[in-house]
C-alpha cells in the first residue's frame, strides 16, 4: 500500500508553527526543528513530504493539492493543561492531535471557504519538548528523531489513524516508520 517514491509534487502546506517561549531552544538545543527562525521551514519540508507519501492511501476527501495545519512545541505544564482540558487525563503527555475533520465529513478542497488560499484544514499537533527530551534520552536517540516520531504520529491522527487496540497501534507505528525512513535530510 505504501510507496517509496510518491507520485506527483508535494502538496502545498500552510503551516502555523509556534514555539512556546522556552529557556532551552534555538541552535544550542541540538535541533533546527526547535530553532525559532529555521524551525517552520524544516517542519514544512518534513510534513509536506509525509503528506506526499500518504496522498494515494488517503480517503478521497482528504486528498488535496494543499493543506493547512498547526504545530506547536510547548513545555510539560502547557501540554498537561491541554491533556486535562480535552482528554480529562492529569499530567503531561508527549503529543496531542486535534483533528479538524473529526466533527463533520471532510469536504473536497474546492468546496472549502478560502480553500485556494489555505488548503484543506487538518487541525493542530502539540508536542511537549520536555517530554520529547526525556523520551529521546530513554530511547537512546537525539531530540530531532523523537520530535519527528511524535510529529508523524500526530499527523497520522489528523488524517484519521487511531490505535484503540494493539493491532491498530502496530499498524500505525509501522506506517510512522515508513514515513520516517523516507524523511528528507
Amino acid at each position: 500500500m505504501t510507496s517509496a517514491t510518491p507520485a506527483g509534487p508535494p502538496p502545498d502546506l500552510d503551516l502555523a508553527f509556534s514555539l512556546q517561549s522556552l529557556a532551552d531552544t534555538g541552535p544550542s538545543s541540538g535541533s533546527g526543528l526547535v530553532d525559532p527562525l529555521r524551525g517552520a521551514d524544516l517542519w514544512s519540508a518534513h510534513l509536506a513530504a509525509w503528506l506526499q507519501q500518504l496522498q494515494e492511501e488517503l480517503p478521497a476527501p482528504l486528498q488535496a493539492p494543499a493543506y493547512s495545519l498547526g504545530l506547536e512545541l510547548c513545555d510539560d505544564p502547557a501540554i498537561a493543561e491541554l491533556n486535562r482540558s480535552w482528554r480529562h487525563i492529569e499530567g503531561p503527555t508527549d503529543v496531542l492531535a486535534f483533528a479538524a475533520q473529526e466533527e463533520a465529513p471532510p469536504l473536497p478542497i474546492g468546496e472549502l471557504a478560502g480553500a485556494g488560499e489555505t488548503g484543506l484544514e487538518l487541525g493542530d499537533i502539540v508536542i511537549s519538548l520536555d517530554t520529547a527530551r526525556r523520551q529521546a534520552i530513554s530511547a537512546g536517540h537525539g531530540l530531532e528523531a523523537e520530535l519527528l516520531f511524535l510529529a508523524s504520529h500526530g499527523l497520522l491522527h489528523l488524517l484519521g489513524w487511531d490505535h484503540p487496540d494493539d493491532a491498530s497501534l502496530a499498524a500505525m507505528l509501522e506506517r510512522q516508520s515508513e514515513l520516517l525512513e523516507a524523511t528528507p535530510p
